[in-house]
């Protein structure tokens, strides 16, 4: 096992980049208009495509009243409409507009050139070994019931 000092090095070096990421993660977004929370509704909504808020509520594993919250606010600011389901009469579907399909779009570009820009340079075998480190760094974390979630605050 590493040394304690090692040990804080590698904690220093996490919350160094925890921080210079949120931050960059937070300007970028506040550029076109979302929050992180919204941000992580749409990327749900990418994976899921058109989906009940009851869905995106249980994918997102937060309350159905969080979800109204942010799709309100998406919906305010063009992000994506409400539409009729087509079975369920009681029920919409949260589906992008041209600009949330836009947005996205461009996040995912985004996001492809800026792992390119961190990862690109690095031989396969260490990004490999990069990547088990967090998944372990990660799994820990999860062990001791932590786990990222959307605040209400957030919407």
């Amino acid at each position: 096992m590493p040394d304690a000092d090692r040990l804080i090095t590698a904690l220093d070096r996490v919350l160094e980049l925890v921080v210079v990421l949120s931050d960059d993660m937070s300007r970028g977004l506040a550029r076109e208009g979302l929050t992180t929370s919204r941000a992580t509704l749409l990327w749900q909504l990418r994976r899921s495509g058109p989906a009940t808020q009851r869905d995106l509520a249980r994918a997102l594993g937060v309350t159905p009243r969080t979800v109204t919250g942010l799709v309100d606010g998406l919906v305010d600011t063009g992000f994506v409409t409400r539409e009729p389901h087509p079975t369920d009469r009681r029920a919409f579907l949260v589906t992008f507009t041209e600009h949330g399909a836009r947005t996205i779009a461009a996040m995912e570009r985004d996001q492809r050139g800026f792992a390119e820009l961190l990862f690109g340079g690095l031989p396969a075998e260490r990004l490999d070994c990069f990547v088990a480190g967090l998944d372990n760094v990660l799994g820990r974390l999860r062990e001791q019931g932590l786990s990222p979630e959307i605040r209400e605050e957030d919407q």
